[in-house]
């Protein structure tokens, strides 16, 4: 005769209790968010931890079963740094950027494209997803110009202008086959790399990548995953929502700097092209994504 006990028993009724309420408890934002389209830039220890990685790819199918339509735009900088390291190419930086020649540009597109972009598709699809990676070339689906960079040169107070080599900014983002790929039910996975229309390519910034994407999808969110709690103020305290006014305050007074001053330029620049709203996610959270969309306390800062 098998004796069950009554505590372990009532233990486990509470568990499921618990996970019924989180479960009821998203519902709304399930409902919020059906059939929207939402951006997620992808990088960071989010990328490079194992744990967090499948944290992530879950997250993702959840999202598409849910009735979202993820769209995934990855970056891959350390990725990148530590193949030209081990192929003896040195890398020169500007201003927080990579100067891209043309053997850099190889091992980015390599890296970008041809690990990266496919490794992060077949780790979806073994959790049940539908994804399929591609680059911002294919298709022309990302028409990009040669960026170029104004540098002070120091005691002289003088302004020059920095060729950073082959890296560009999206101009023109052609939806057609991200919107084909949502419209046979797959999740697209995007390596920002675009073409120029002189033909070359050009290394893009995953942020801004995803950023311009997001504005010509008309996406519902864009969540910028990255390896920080969110906008912080000088108290080092999480600022759980601001605006454009208030993040021009917090860069006059210095509170936000360095880094996050890009990723917040666009996200406004996102939300004053159509995009609805925008998060800085802390990515090092496991189901940051999830946590974010479907609870009252999200994973980051809100943007709107």
């Amino acid at each position: 005769m098998c004796i069950r006990d009554r505590n372990k028993d009532k233990g486990a009724v509470k568990d499921w209790l618990n996970n019924a309420d989180i479960l009821t408890g998203a519902l709304p934002y399930m409902q919020k968010y059906n059939g929207s389209i939402i951006v997620i830039k992808y990088g960071g220890n989010a990328m490079a931890d194992a744990e967090l990685v499948e944290s992530f790819c879950n997250d993702i199918v959840f999202l598409k079963q849910s009735g979202l339509k993820p769209v995934i735009v990855h970056g891959g900088g350390p990725q990148i740094g530590s193949m030209l390291e081990r192929l003896g190419i040195k890398t020169k930086f500007e201003s927080g950027m990579r100067i891209t020649d043309e053997d850099t540009l190889e091992v980015v597109e390599m890296v970008l494209a041809g690990r990266i972009n496919k490794n992060i598709a077949s780790k979806i699809n073994s959790v049940g997803g539908k994804a399929v990676g591609v680059s911002g070339k294919d298709g022309s689906m990302i028409i990009a110009e040669k960026l170029t960079k104004q540098s002070n040169t120091g005691e002289s107070n003088i302004e020059k202008i920095v060729d950073l080599g082959y890296v560009g900014f999206p101009k023109k983002i052609n939806n057609e086959i991200i919107e084909t790929l949502i419209a046979e039910d797959f999740i697209p996975v995007i390596a920002p790399l675009g073409i120029g229309d002189d033909g070359r390519t050009y290394n893009i910034n995953a942020d801004t990548a995803a950023g311009s994407i997001a504005s010509s999808l008309k996406a519902k969110r864009l969540l910028v995953l990255t390896d920080v709690e969110g906008v912080l103020d000088s108290n080092g305290n999480l600022v759980e929502e601001v605006n454009e006014e208030k993040i021009k305050t917090m860069v006059d007074t210095g509170e936000v700097s360095g880094g996050m001053i890009p990723k917040l330029s666009t996200c406004i620049d996102s939300i004053n092209n159509g995009v609805t709203a925008a998060v800085i996610v802390d990515g090092r959270v496991k189901h940051a994504v999830l946590l974010e969309l479907f609870t009252d306390h999200g994973a980051g800062t809100l943007i709107r």
